[in-house]
């Protein structure tokens, strides 16, 4: 009787610890969920026509009084994400800019590492710029400057007539990101951050992280989360894997009581 408490015990603080989330933005999600339509968005940086976004979800980010409309949706073997920055009507071409990041572990390190990637879109450009962590430069958050993959696209533009949000003229980006580099999961660890040149200020997502480096990316340990909540994504979601790995263990060793004789 003592050895099967104890061992009760055991399982269940192994999985209470190897589920637990640990982040201190864990909490912040964004979902994003599966699209047979976005094969007819035509990427050029803008709403294009009216209903182009229509199949996607909607998340709305108000950071420091900058509205940002966010659309995302995936289908086949890319992401598909659109920053509408409806409260940025300045329009510096060359200059403003919208940076993701993708924690594709989402294991929430002290540092960018090889598992992190984000790309850049800048204002009137249409070629993004592709960053990697594991760098070993602080001064670009630890993320160094490496060869776009292939199909990535990364625009941006001026929304106006067709923006379901607003019609005065605004800044926007569409991304198409390829899952072949980012990989397949449920959750990836997720930051956004949107420079405004007429005001020289940064606007991020979760809102208030903060950075100390020129690209202005905080650490991974404060993003947030990309969430596919039908978990259409990938074919496993990590935690219920490791759950299942447990009960297994936890089911053999059971079988095996001499395995706690003492």
């Amino acid at each position: 009787m003592k050895n099967k408490i104890k061992f009760e015990v055991i399982t269940i603080l192994l999985i209470l610890i190897l589920s637990n989330p640990t982040p201190s933005f864990a909490n912040e999600q964004i979902i994003i969920t599966y699209s047979d339509a976005m094969d007819d968005v035509i990427l050029d940086g803008k709403w294009t026509y009216t209903t182009e976004w229509k199949n996607s979800s909607a998340d709305k980010i108000s950071s420091n009084n900058m509205e940002i409309q966010l659309r995302s949706a995936h289908q086949d073997n890319f992401i598909f994400i659109l920053v509408d920055v409806v409260g940025d009507t300045y329009l510096d071409k060359g200059s403003d800019k919208v940076i993701l990041c993708f924690d594709t572990k989402n294991d929430k390190t002290l540092k960018p590492g090889i598992d992190d990637y984000c790309f850049m879109s800048v204002l009137g450009r249409n070629t993004p710029i592709t960053f990697q962590g594991n760098s070993s430069i602080p001064i670009n958050g630890y993320m160094k400057k490496i060869p776009n993959p292939e199909n990535l696209i990364g625009i941006g533009s001026i929304s106006n007539e067709n923006d379901r949000y607003s019609k005065i003229p605004h800044s926007s980006y569409e991304f198409k990101i390829p899952t072949d580099l980012i990989g397949r999961s449920n959750v990836y660890g997720f930051y956004l951050s949107l420079y405004d040149a007429h005001q020289n200020k940064y606007y991020t997502w979760p809102v208030n992280t903060t950075s100390n480096n020129l690209l202005h990316i905080a650490t991974p340990i404060n993003w947030g989360e990309l969430v596919s909540p039908d978990k259409s994504l990938p074919e496993f979601h990590i935690p219920f894997f490791i759950l299942i790995i447990t009960l297994s263990i936890s089911i053999y060793l059971t079988n095996n009581k001499r395995f706690f004789r003492i």
